[in-house]
């Protein structure tokens, strides 16, 4: 009898969760995946799976700087940018190194190096910014935390861009691929192994990522400065130290992203612009400062993406996605999933 009486509250709570506009936008999901599927064919699914991988990517560190620490990072695009350069300037002369000296091990190794390496310097570079601007900015003033810390990356975007531009200049820098073998057929579509590989890196990421917030110390003293950073203070959290984590963990997730995506996006100075575009789409979409939901946001997006540029436009795929998140604002201003960030709109 107890047994039952628990199945049936698990049932109960399913439904209540699926009829929520969460539950309702999951099951619409599913329903234009099958029926583009089928009209469109499996490539449009392949293609917003992919991409989708690397928007979740984006959005989990931008979700968990503004979550943990109530910044607007409108800089995160060009930390995207950074992870770009980083690895082409790595890349690069390594693969040239292997067109005369070929070595079937160096090939598959040498795109991770620069990934890795792109990886490290966002790291880093978060590490910088966060001691240099926004630790000074908190010792002298906490009023209008939010406006203040969302001019600063704003000008911190400018400063980047206009950096970028001065000492590499504005030609793009690219590559055709990572691995230059055959694409790998799925459901009849051709896969090439650099988007096979960078989905497979984004799921892997997100899953340590994720192991790490909910199974280690660390991870749980992150959010608990999320949820009630005086109260995570009292306990004897270190609050600068996980202020630098935070940043240095948002930066290089950007990065990791920019340089997994080189084959696609080219760096130039302005190349995170399109990428910030859609974190803050996700972001919004989700419900700010959600880390969790920011994953799933990224493949809600791809999909809104994929599947208006095959049926009306290239030149409408950020149109529908925009015009959906003035929907959710609407009737639902704390976004799909909600948000637990308690002092946002406080600071």
């Amino acid at each position: 009898m107890a047994r039952s009486s628990v199945q049936s509250t698990i049932v109960f709570e399913v439904l209540r969760r699926l009829t929520t506009a969460a539950g309702i936008t999951i099951i619409l999901s599913v329903v234009a995946v099958i029926v583009s599927a089928v009209v469109a064919g499996p490539f449009t699914l392949v293609n917003a799976i992919v991409t989708g991988g690397m928007w979740a990517l984006l959005a989990v560190g931008l979700s968990l700087v503004f979550g943990v620490m109530n910044i607007p990072n409108f800089a995160h695009g060009e930390f995207f940018m950074v992870g770009t350069l980083v690895s082409y300037l790595v890349f690069t002369p390594l693969h040239k190194y292997l067109r005369q000296n070929p070595s079937s091990v160096l090939s598959t190794v040498a795109p991770f190096a620069g990934i890795f390496a792109a990886l490290l310097v966002g790291a880093l570079l978060g590490v910088v910014v966060e001691k240099l601007i926004f630790f000074q900015l908190r010792r002298r003033s906490r009023e209008q935390w939010v406006m203040n810390s969302f001019l600063l990356t704003v000008g911190l975007s400018v400063v980047m861009i206009n950096g970028h531009q001065l000492l590499w200049g504005t030609n793009f820098k690219g590559i055709p691929r990572y691995w230059d073998v055959k694409p790998i057929d799925l459901f009849g579509v051709n896969i090439s192994m650099d988007r096979a590989v960078a989905l497979g890196l984004a799921v892997v990421t997100i899953a340590i990522f994720w192991f790490f917030l909910m199974r280690t110390r660390t991870g749980r003293a992150i959010r608990a400065v999320a949820q009630d950073e005086t109260g995570a203070q009292m306990v004897g959290i270190d609050l600068n130290r996980i202020q630098v984590l935070t940043m240095a963990l948002s930066s290089a997730l950007a990065a990791m992203a920019g340089a997994s995506l080189l084959f696609m996006f080219p760096s130039y100075p302005t190349v995170g612009l399109k990428p910030l575009y859609v974190a803050w789409y996700v972001v919004i979409l989700v419900g700010l400062g959600n880390v969790a939901g920011a994953t799933i946001g990224g493949f809600l997006v791809a999909l809104l993406q994929t599947l208006t540029s095959y049926f009306i436009g290239v030149g409408w795929e950020d149109v529908v996605p925009t015009a959906l998140i003035i929907l959710i604002l609407l009737f639902k201003p704390s976004g799909l999933f909600g948000s637990e960030v308690k002092g946002v709109w406080e600071q």
